[in-house]
């Protein structure tokens, strides 16, 4: 856990705090004010807010804090199983488990350090993960903020195991938006998805952009690294930046099955949507020694200048 020398000035900080269930939480703070919080249970971002402290992840009024159960919003970690198709639990069990601080990672690339205030995490498995799942791995996570507030999660997965081993993944990010019905993402446009309320079935996106009349839970496959969630009536769009995550799930619940959550308002789908960089539809594969990495980078600019922008991002 540190910050780049010669890049941030003595505004800028990280610090440990305890949660009401004793568990330490790492508080990430740019000198221009943004912030994001992550639980070591399950190293998961639960809190990232912009300079002006407004929170860009949803959180449900009614999201359980207490483990072994992943809380309802933030960005949960879903590994090394997305969804329930495997044997696993839902999701699998990385984000109901208890991480750690590293102190001492192996090098990331020089560029994913400088301009950063960063934590780094360590999930190793334990005896009762491996007779679930028997694989020996390292699961090392970098959270960062960049100096304008940017939050960027880089996922390191090596196998130390004595045979390979597959996986899926998924940053299963809520984003906190104003009104689902007033949404839409571009990006996405004439790519195929496998659609989980016609039991995986596969379909052609045909409209021009994604938008929101009923539930929606579908894993679109072959997706581009960058694509744009427009949130209209607050004029701005969060924009998603990924790699080594060829799919991307979208999620929103909408109102019948709201009803049917325990740990999520009845009207809560409103004001959020799942958009996930994940690798599903083909398992991620690792012999021996091997190392697979996952970034995901979430920026917020104005509405008017990304929807019209998508290429300069993409460039």
């Amino acid at each position: 856990m540190g910050h780049s020398a010669g890049i941030w000035d003595q505004k800028s900080e990280f610090e440990v705090v305890k949660d009401w269930n004793g568990i330490s939480q790492v508080i990430l703070r740019s000198p221009r004010g943004a912030s994001a919080r992550i639980s070591l249970h399950g190293g998961q971002v639960i809190s990232w807010r912009n300079d002006r402290g407004e929170e860009l992840l949803f959180t449900s009024s009614k999201a359980i804090f207490k483990p072994p159960k992943a809380m309802r919003g933030g960005i949960p970690i879903c590994f090394p199983q997305f969804g329930n198709c495997g044997s696993l639990e839902q999701h699998g069990f990385a984000r109901n488990k208890m991480w750690s601080i590293d102190n001492d990672p192996p090098p990331l690339h020089p560029s994913d350090g400088d301009g950063k205030v960063f934590v780094n995490l360590l999930f190793s498995p334990a005896e009762e993960d491996l007779k679930c799942w028997p694989h020996c791995f390292e699961f090392r996570l970098r959270v960062s903020l960049t100096m304008n507030g940017d939050l960027v999660m880089i996922s390191r997965i090596r196998n130390i195991d004595a045979k390979p081993f597959n996986f899926s993944f998924a940053y299963h990010t809520y984003l906190s938006v104003s009104d689902i019905s007033e949404v839409r993402i571009e990006g996405l446009e004439t790519l195929d998805y496998l659609d989980n309320l016609c039991q995986r079935e596969r379909f052609t996106e045909q409209g021009d952009a994604i938008t929101f009349e009923s539930e929606v839970d579908r894993i679109y496959l072959g997706s581009p690294n960058i694509i744009a969630v427009i949130d209209h009536e607050k004029k701005r769009t969060f924009v998603v930046k990924k790699e080594g995550l060829p799919d991307v799930v979208v999620w929103n619940p909408w109102e019948k099955k709201s009803k049917s959550m325990t740990d999520l308002g009845d009207e809560e789908y409103k004001q959020m949507l799942c958009v996930d960089g994940a690798a599903i539809e083909r398992q991620i594969t690792l012999k021996p020694g091997e190392e697979w990495t996952g970034r995901l980078e979430l920026s917020v600019v104005p509405s008017s200048y990304c929807s019209d922008d998508l290429d300069h991002f993409r460039s």
